[in-house]
């Protein structure tokens, strides 16, 4: 366990001409308890107190990997927006979705250390802290769902491809990979919409602030983390925000594609599912859509 608190220093990553400009690398930004690595995407223009997206990788994958696979750093160019791109390198670098410490608000783990990286980007480039989001595929989807679950004050909305419910993977002894012994929560635990809700009101008492807002999107031929981790993530966040089931869409005018259904709570602004027919693991990230919900486009 270690904390880093010195000057920052940044180098750069090889990346597409196209962009404007590159993946960097910071060397210090905080408290930052299990030891996870900071890259951030800043366009050449930057907007006035810029909305902030954090972008958490799959199981194996990297900041970097996860830089090149999604268009966000192409929509960042466009609208100035700034892309945090966290990594981890423990447990076949999936995240630590399972230890109390990235569980409690104001605890430890990789949720302490990036939310580091958001202070540190707020500060540095004047951010706006009503327009801070996060989005993930797989691992890095089930710690979209901790982050805005630990940390509610924080973020305005995520969004999570393929992942599971806040706390799932709760008490598991073993490492929260694809090739940890207990699959019990990418199997599909289930619990009641309030058991679910109150594993986050739990992370946080006290709390009476905003709720963020929840986009969920699960295949529904994945059977690595099976569609019933989707339909709980649904339960858990519909609980949260005190929101019902009003209607269901399919075909042509779903945004994801006419293979998704489209899965409404109140007015959809605050959360909607979409589970795709024939998609496996794990759902790709479809960035108009996301944005859109995240009001930055």
């Amino acid at each position: 366990m270690t904390t880093r608190t010195t000057s920052t220093t940044t180098t750069s990553t090889p990346t597409s001409s196209a962009l404007g400009a590159s993946l960097q690398q910071v060397s210090s930004f905080g408290t930052n308890p299990s030891s996870i690595q900071m890259y951030i995407y800043v366009p050449a223009k930057v907007a006035t107190n810029p909305a902030i997206v954090v972008a958490l990788h799959p199981c194996g994958g990297s900041a970097q990997q996860w830089y090149s696979d999604t268009k966000l750093p192409s929509y960042a160019d466009s609208n100035g927006f700034i892309v945090i791109y966290p990594q981890t390198t423990h447990y076949s670098n999936c995240w630590d979705v399972n230890n109390a410490g990235s569980l409690t608000h104001g605890g430890s783990g990789d949720a302490l250390g990036i939310i580091s990286m958001i202070n540190y980007t707020l500060n540095k480039y004047n951010g706006n802290k009503e327009k801070v989001f996060v989005m993930g595929a797989s691992s890095g989807a089930m710690m979209t769902n901790v982050m805005v679950g630990s940390y509610p004050d924080v973020f305005e909305a995520g969004a999570a491809y393929s992942g599971a419910a806040f706390a799932c993977f709760a008490g598991n002894t073993s490492p929260p990979t694809p090739m940890g012994s207990n699959q019990t929560c990418a199997q599909g635990l289930q619990h009641t919409p309030e058991q679910w809700a109150a594993f986050v009101h739990n992370a946080y008492p006290g709390y009476t602030g905003k709720r963020p807002r929840m986009q969920v999107i699960h295949g529904l031929a994945d059977t690595l983390v099976t569609p019933q981790c989707g339909y709980e993530q649904l339960k858990q966040w519909s609980a949260v925000l005190g929101l019902t089931n009003t209607k269901n869409v399919t075909g042509s005018s779903v945004p994801e594609g006419s293979q998704y259904t489209q899965i409404n709570y109140g007015d959809g602004s605050q959360l909607v599912g979409y589970f795709g027919q024939g998609v496996g693991h794990f759902a790709p990230p479809n960035e108009p859509v996301m944005l859109k919900f995240f009001g930055l486009l």
